[in-house]
């Protein structure tokens, strides 16, 4: 009952975080604001405490997250924008392990090397959901955001295949040097990116078969749409690989094969409603579950601090400035070391970072901000390492923390002042392209109607009038030719579209009132009122979602 009671609170105040946000007035970024309420929650008047059990909560929130994110990542700009993820996602983490935690371990003097190492590791990832808390990504110009969310789907699986190897070689179980690490570190990787596309492999042969056996049961083939990120996971770790790269490459699979294509209609709009909700509710409760953590981590790290005569609490702060400062200064370094190498050495295949300006490389650099997985892996590393205590693992929590929260507010505070005056004309760009590619498509579909009408008029079989078979292929041939029309007259189309959108919407609302007033007349069934709703709210999520 406990558990079932702390879930409903949980869940209540990820429902009530984004109300706070809305209606407070000042601006609070909503994973800010999450962590806050945790925080709250978990303060001895409340008294929540749930014990953070690592491997758990990176089963149960990051394989659903990042198969999500995977699945919404076009393969292509990914593909295309290689060169730029691997340099971040790969080489600067690899830069990111060595150059930190040599620094960390000169820095800390009681501090060992694995222990400094470690907190490398988890530090390297980035947060793109954090980010997106922080600022609207439609602000962030498309050659940054594109980046951006290709380096954090990577970085995770990297991190932490780096603070796994770390600890391996501590505990003795793999020999500690640059040619067993890259060996051990290409099998976890490749092995978990393999597990994934084959998981998805099978997901989609037994859903054929599913269907064929059960017909159009989207209840059924919702369920194990949603089983299919854990099952990566888990099959990727239990063979000894990144189940991480496993949601990841098991998303971005899906999102380019024909499966959720040739799915039945029910499903994907159930599938998408679902996703779209359980995004909301985990990306939530992981920052709750950072703001439970707050209190007990900077108490008991206090108390450490106090019984260590070797320890000074405020030189812990000092760390976290000092740590978050220097990985600042390496990211941005790396950014603008990158953009001299592609201007001087890679001028036929230049990569995005020749275009970036100082200002959008501090954009870049800022928005590098660390959050659940740092927070789990630096969670993560055990209590004991050889029966004996891991050296150093308060201090590990507290400075890891404090990264997070410290890149945070700096993000919180320098990110809107550095996108001020950018103007963004990827959103126009998005729009123009839409209304090519509808005008496209209906001459397709215009070419297709004259097809269908030459051969169901040839067609005695189908017994049917000439004039009506004419005047209806008529009618959607003019509603198609709307479409090219639009994209002939581009200048005016925008203008007109929204125009048209509020009249359609102001007619489904009197559409949805007159629905209710006949039902309170006793005129149609409930039955019939629920199926009128819900083919009028399908129509206006369609407006509603063009709009945005």
């Amino acid at each position: 009952m406990e558990i079932f009671f702390t879930i409903l609170l949980l869940t209540l105040m990820v429902s009530l975080s984004g109300v706070i946000t809305r209606i407070l007035p000042f601006q609070i970024p909503l994973p800010l604001m999450q962590i806050f309420l945790g925080a709250l929650l978990a303060w001895p008047h409340f008294g929540l405490h749930i014990n953070f059990n690592p491997e758990l909560f990176l089963v149960l929130f990051i394989p659903p997250l990042l198969f999500s994110d995977g699945w919404k990542t076009p393969i292509k700009e990914f593909l295309k924008n290689s060169k730029e993820i691997i340099s971040l996602a790969f080489i600067l983490v690899v830069i990111t392990v060595m150059g930190i935690g040599y620094l960390i371990y000169w820095m800390i003097p009681n501090i060992t090397l694995v222990s400094a190492l470690s907190l490398a590791a988890v530090l390297s990832p980035t947060d793109a959901v954090a980010l997106s808390g922080i600022v609207n990504e439609e602000r962030i110009p498309k050659k940054i955001i594109d980046i951006l969310q290709g380096e954090a789907l990577m970085n995770d699986a990297s991190g932490l295949v780096f603070l796994k190897l770390a600890i391996a070689g501590a505990m003795g179980t793999m020999k500690f040097n640059i040619s067993s690490i890259f060996l051990e570190f290409l099998k976890i990787s490749i092995g978990g990116l393999l597990t994934g596309i084959i998981v998805t492999w099978g997901y989609s042969k037994s859903l054929r078969i599913i269907t064929r056996w059960s017909g159009d049961d989207s209840a059924t083939q919702t369920i194990l749409l949603l089983l299919l990120p854990f099952a990566a996971y888990l099959i990727a770790e239990h063979i000894g690989v990144s189940g991480i790269l496993a949601a990841v490459s098991s998303g971005m699979t899906i999102g380019q094969s024909n499966i959720i294509r040739n799915a039945p209609l029910s499903m994907r709009l159930r599938g998408n409603s679902i996703w779209t909700m359980l995004e909301f509710i985990f990306n939530g409760m992981v920052f709750i579950m950072l703001g439970l953590q707050l209190p007990d981590i900077i108490s008991s790290s206090i108390i450490k601090a106090e019984l260590d005569p070797t320890i000074n609490i405020w030189k812990l702060f000092t760390d976290v400035i000092i740590i978050y400062i220097a990985l600042m200064t390496l990211r941005f370094s790396w950014l603008w070391l990158m953009k001299k190498i592609s201007l001087k050495f890679m001028k036929k295949r230049s990569m995005l970072f020749g275009e970036y300006t100082t200002k959008e490389i501090l954009i870049a650099s800022f928005a590098g901000i660390r959050g659940a997985i740092t927070l789990a892996g630096v969670l993560s590393i055990p209590m004991f390492l050889k029966h004996n205590p891991f050296p150093s693992r308060y201090q590990l929590v507290f400075i890891a923390t404090g990264v997070i929260l410290l890149s945070l507010i700096i993000g919180i505070i320098f990110l809107p002042l550095l996108l001020k005056g950018i103007i963004i004309s990827d959103r126009y760009f998005y729009q123009k392209e839409e209304i090519m590619a509808k005008a496209i498509a209906a001459e397709a579909a215009i070419e297709s109607l004259y097809k269908t009408e030459e051969r169901l008029a040839n067609n005695s079989k189908e017994n049917i009038d000439t004039q009506i078979l004419n005047e209806i292929i008529s009618l959607v041939i003019c509603n198609l030719r709307r479409r090219i029309d639009r994209y002939n007259n581009l200048e005016n189309t925008l203008s007109i579209e929204n125009l048209e959108r509020r009249i359609r919407l102001n007619a489904l609302h009197a559409e949805r009132s007159e629905y209710y007033h006949l039902r309170a007349q006793q005129k149609i069934s409930n039955e019939t009122l629920i199926k009128l709703l819900r083919d009028l709210d399908f129509l206006e999520a369609l407006l509603v979602e063009n709009n945005n």
